[in-house]
């Protein structure tokens, strides 16, 4: 629940300047995020953010208005995305934005919010291009950001001693980042790092024995992997079936999600 808390305490630190906002009885938030595509995360998330939005409203709110988030579905598209928050804050009191989940979909709601001068709090997106090279004035992020996360775990690959990677990762903003970042590092680091083989699945739509099968082929000494949810999950059981999971060392950005699988 420490992700929602802190997205709680970020909006009631920035409500002072939403002036429209507090001047209303009530400030009210706009949240969008990929409740139906991404619920095994996305579920508990929300449950989070209610119970801290209960608990500040019960202990008087925020200079004496209650909070209320007006929370809709982005439907894991970038357009949906800007289209819903186009819906939030056109002719109502909302001017503050929060959530998201994909990177590609947080990119696209930050573009909106630099357009539209509106506060948006990128609660889950990790790409660092939402407060970087496409960055702007009325964007925040709370999780460390991709690049961040790679480099905490790049100790453990370069102590693992390893030269032929193998990466695998989902084909959209934070996957190709993360693999990116990660390649980075280790040729900084590591000179003589070969990279053998690259699997780039679609999100959602992983072929788990076909993507397994590529990498068992490539005979890597080692493994990253920024794969989640239910991906991850099918290519760890056929990893395990092709007898390189968990034999093969295996690295994964800090803080991903569905670490206990292996």
């Amino acid at each position: 629940m420490r992700a929602p808390a802190l997205i709680a305490a970020a909006m009631l630190a920035l409500c002072a300047a939403a002036a429209p906002a507090l001047a209303q009885q009530t400030i009210r938030i706009g949240e969008l995020n990929s409740y139906k595509s991404q619920p095994a995360f996305l579920d508990p998330y929300k449950k989070g953010w209610e119970m801290a939005v209960d608990e500040i409203n019960s202990s008087g709110g925020v200079l004496g208005k209650k909070l209320e988030v007006v929370s809709r579905d982005d439907g894991a598209n970038p357009g949906d995305a800007v289209r819903v928050a186009e819906e939030l804050t056109t002719g109502s009191d909302i001017n503050i934005l929060c959530g998201t989940f994909l990177s590609n979909v947080g990119l696209a709601v930050t573009e909106f919010a630099g357009k539209k001068k509106v506060f948006y709090l990128a609660a889950e997106p990790l790409t660092d291009k939402i407060t970087w090279a496409n960055g702007n004035r009325y964007t925040f992020r709370l999780r460390p950001s991709t690049y961040m996360q790679v480099a905490m775990l790049l100790p453990d690959a370069l102590a693992a001693k390893k030269k032929r990677w193998a990466l695998v990762y989902p084909n959209f903003e934070y996957g190709q980042s993360a693999a990116a970042a990660f390649k980075e590092m280790m040729k900084a680091k590591q000179p003589d790092v070969e990279f053998v083989t690259e699997q780039a699945p679609p999100l959602g739509k992983i072929d788990a024995g076909a993507v397994a099968q590529a990498l068992a082929d490539a005979k890597p000494d080692a493994i990253f992997s920024s794969l989640f949810g239910p991906d991850l999950a099918k290519f760890v059981r056929e990893g395990r079936l092709r007898m390189f999971l968990p034999a093969s060392p295996y690295v994964r950005p800090v803080g991903a999600p569905n670490a206990s699988l292996l």
